[in-house]
């Protein structure tokens, strides 16, 4: 029981540590792992908390991103991640694997029952990457927001929009922000703690959702992406890698077995 309860004690003073790291102007820089081996290396370079890529736990599993790989195993994934670092860990738990508000909230239960401190949960359906309705997203967002709570955790809920996923960068514009603002607004009165805008690379465009936003921003480097001191100075909060890290291992990987082959 005792063990127990300094397990629960340690998870809340995680969460608050993780919360505390948004920063506008200040970014958390989250370079994203798959599997308890890259958690442990990310640690030892100096990272102040640990992400996990939907993307590349999926890859690295055999499966592609969109839900495909199964929930149970990427929970019993994310369990050996929290396992292996002091660091808080916040979970990509993408779609959040249901439709259904509740589906979503048992999701979110095993989550915080492995020991993470955060998750991103995104506000467009795994199959085809449309947006789903605000309001059916900010009823999945208060739904995931009771079940944090009931936790007794301070459990940070990055509210990802794939607004800018539904047209290329280069036609991004004022109208998209807009609409990003307004799920920020109507996502955070429902819980969400975050606004993560994957996709989003113009440094006009990001900092005008940095001002308008009602939530810390997240921004995910690209190809196309300014500098981190740049998202820095435009009031960026937490900056992601995603899937990158994974990719640049893999591309090492295959370097170093070519040479050795040849």
């Amino acid at each position: 029981m005792l063990e127990k309860r300094s397990a629960a004690t340690k998870q809340i003073a995680k969460a608050e540590q993780f919360r505390a790291l948004h920063v506008p102007g200040k970014p958390l820089i989250l370079f994203n792992v798959w599997d308890a081996g890259s958690t442990k290396s990310v640690a030892a370079g100096g990272a102040k908390a640990i992400a996990t890529s939907s993307w590349s736990v999926a890859n690295a599993n055999g499966f592609t991103d969109g839900e495909n790989i199964p929930c149970v195993l990427a929970i019993d994934n994310l369990r050996r991640i929290v396992g292996a670092t002091d660091l808080p860990v916040t979970f990509d738990l993408e779609s959040g694997y249901g439709d259904a508000p509740d589906a979503v909230g048992d999701a979110i239960s095993m989550v915080i029952n492995a020991g993470a401190a955060g998750c991103n949960l995104e506000d467009s359906f795994p199959a085809n990457g449309k947006l789903r309705e605000a309001l059916a997203q900010v009823d999945r967002i208060r739904c995931a927001r009771k079940r944090a709570d009931a936790a007794n955790t301070a459990f940070f809920i990055n509210a990802r929009t794939d607004v800018f996923f539904q047209k290329p960068p280069e036609q991004h514009d004022d109208a998209m922000v807009a609409e990003a603002i307004d799920r920020a607004s109507a996502y955070a009165e429902a819980g969400a703690d975050g606004l993560f805008a994957p996709g989003l690379a113009d440094i006009t465009l990001i900092a005008h959702l940095a001002d308008a936003s009602a939530l810390p921003l997240n921004i995910m480097i690209t190809d196309c992406t300014p500098p981190t001191r740049s998202l820095a100075e435009h009031g960026v909060a937490r900056v992601s890698y995603g899937p990158h890290p994974y990719l640049m291992a893999m591309k090492a990987l295959e370097g170093a077995a070519r040479a050795a082959s040849a």
